[in-house]
């Protein structure tokens, strides 16, 4: 079929199920080739809704492109590209594989032109990232995937039937814009949210990420959280709920990175935060919002992934990832060191920096719309985002008390590759024009102007003062920090134990009286063994059935 070989998504898909046949200098060829074609292909393809069947009366469609779904393909595919050749000879043919699956589904999802086609690629995509953290292959991301996979799949269980509900409804699967008028569509937009990190499901994100491998993190900061952002765009653009619910993870993302030890967590939370203003953006809803969602979702993804690579680096070059455990390593680690700081910059939205430059869109969209507030809310924000993210992160592990850790920067590989995307980083910060030519809407905005500048400077200038202020109070704890996540990790496997244990006692009940039975009516020689669980649990059925027969039938 013509369209499985031009589909960049599927290309992926097939690909990584083919990358364990493959090893060596051949394996890193062909997973570097693979994004490269995909990439062509993209940007060779004309706008057009392709690739198309019918399924049970509805028609599939597997490629809806316009400048919205290439922008994130494209961004995708060079991340594919970066993060596979910062992780080709030090990752295993299983994490490549699921991570090409994961980043193939994610594709998929931008492609899709129905609801049916998105939500198979949605779940795929659940499934391949579970695999990722698990390729970590140690207990802690044996627990962590399988909270993160049993979140997803409620998730999934809700998108389905927001899906199914909508279909009933319009007679109609297309992906269009969703007006918010029944339940189908409440749980549409539930289930989107629930990918992007929304409350109350919210810490499922800091909770699996983090014990991915140093490589595999990489890749899931890219993608599940990104495809929630496309589909919140493509979907629901304009929804006000969406503005308070993005205001809700930019402090959630700012307050629980700033209580955090671990470097990779302080990073998720990051994530949290910076997907919050995207979503804001999306609820504010103008053209300059949406065009800065989509600017920001572009620019994060590189930022977010070299931040990343740089902790990466450093955990598999020491073997730690406690902020305690860190510090000095830029005597040893300068490449490492540098990256991470302009990754740092990025994020923090300084000037010359791709944060900077799109960013800035979704705060100007707030003040066009003169939503005072938010552009208050979202100012304050970029501030906590420099104290958490833009100098949390590079003082503890690059320049704090030195840890007396003396290892040298990585493999040449992973040097690249973060070299690379720094200088991604600067080039969209200098240059935002290359960036502003692919984005939806047409870009009448300029983010140098004297008065933008002056202002973010000062903020930065502000909260980096504020920073080395309270230094002493911002001891790090060795503790890790659970909101909603305390009744899934904690008060569930309570529960569990209880309700065992329960059932254990229950079963000695039922075993005394059998026993008891047994002796009183002297089957001694029929029934001399204790009976099993199977058989109690068939007792109690027959007993229960010929009460529910009793009081329904007769």
């Amino acid at each position: 079929m013509m369209c499985s070989i031009f589909h960049p998504g599927l290309l992926l898909i097939i690909s990584g199920l083919l990358i364990p046949f493959f090893q060596g200098s051949k394996r890193t060829l062909f997973i570097l080739i693979i994004p490269c074609i995909s990439l062509f292909n993209i940007w060779n393809m004309p706008f057009t809704d392709d690739c198309s069947f019918q399924y049970l009366g509805y028609e599939l469609i597997l490629i809806n492109l316009d400048s919205l779904s290439r922008l994130f393909i494209t961004v995708f595919m060079i991340t594919v590209f970066t993060a596979g050749f910062f992780c080709c000879k030090q990752a295993t043919s299983t994490e490549l594989s699921a991570a090409y699956v994961y980043a193939g589904s994610a594709t998929s999802v931008v492609l899709a032109g129905d609801l049916i086609s998105l939500f198979i690629f949605w779940e795929l995509m659940a499934l391949a990232s579970t695999l990722l953290i698990w390729s970590s292959k140690n207990e802690k991301s044996y627990k962590a995937g399988m909270r993160y996979i049993s979140i997803h799949l409620l998730g999934g269980v809700i998108l389905m039937c927001g899906i199914a509900g909508y279909a009933y409804e319009t007679h109609s699967i297309s992906f269009t814009y969703i007006q918010l008028n029944s339940l189908s569509a409440w749980l549409i937009l539930c289930g989107f949210l629930l990918n992007a990190g929304a409350p109350p499901l919210t810490a499922w994100l800091a909770d699996a990420y983090p014990e991915a491998s140093y490589s595999g993190m990489v890749f899931l900061s890219a993608f599940t959280t990104k495809t929630a952002v496309y589909v919140l765009l493509r979907g629901f653009p304009g929804t006000d709920l969406l503005v308070y619910i993005g205001l809700f993870m930019i402090f959630y993302g700012i307050i629980y990175a700033l209580l955090e030890n671990d470097m990779r967590r302080i990073l998720a939370y990051s994530i949290i935060n910076q997907v919050g203003f995207m979503v804001c953006g999306i609820g504010i809803g103008t053209d300059m919002a949406l065009n800065g969602t989509a600017a920001h979702a572009f620019t994060h993804i590189i930022y977010k992934a070299l931040l990343l690579m740089s902790a990466g680096s450093v955990l598999y070059m020491t073997g730690k990832r406690k902020c305690t455990e860190l510090g000095g390593l830029v005597q040893s680690m300068p490449i490492t060191a540098l990256c991470g700081i302009i990754g740092a910059l990025a994020i923090s939205s300084f000037p010359l920096t791709s944060g900077f430059i799109s960013k800035s869109m979704i705060t100007q969209a707030s003040s066009d719309e003169q939503l005072l507030w938010i552009w208050l809310l979202l100012q304050a924000a970029s501030a906590g985002v420099f104290l958490h993210a833009g100098i949390k992160f590079p003082w503890f592990v690059f320049f704090q008390k030195d840890s007396g850790l003396r290892p040298t920067d990585p493999p040449i590989n992973m040097q690249i590759s973060m070299v690379f995307f720094a200088v991604i980083c600067i080039l969209i910060g200098v240059f935002p024009g290359i960036l502003y030519a692919m984005l939806p809407y047409s870009v009448d905005y300029e983010p140098y102007t004297a008065s933008h500048t002056i202002t973010q400077l000062q903020l930065l200038l502000f909260s980096g003062l504020a920073f080395f202020v309270m230094l002493p109070l911002m001891k790090r704890t060795l503790t890790i920090s659970l909101d909603f996540d305390w009744f899934y990790r904690r008060l569930a496997p309570l529960l569990t134990t209880v309700v065992f244990n329960y059932f254990c006692k229950g079963q000695k009940i039922i075993n005394k009286i059998m026993f008891t039975l047994q002796s009183s009516l002297s089957f001694s020689n029929r029934l001399n063994y204790r009976l099993s669980v199977g058989k109690c649990v068939g007792f109690i059925m027959l007993f229960f059935s010929i009460l529910l027969f009793y009081f329904v039938v007769l």
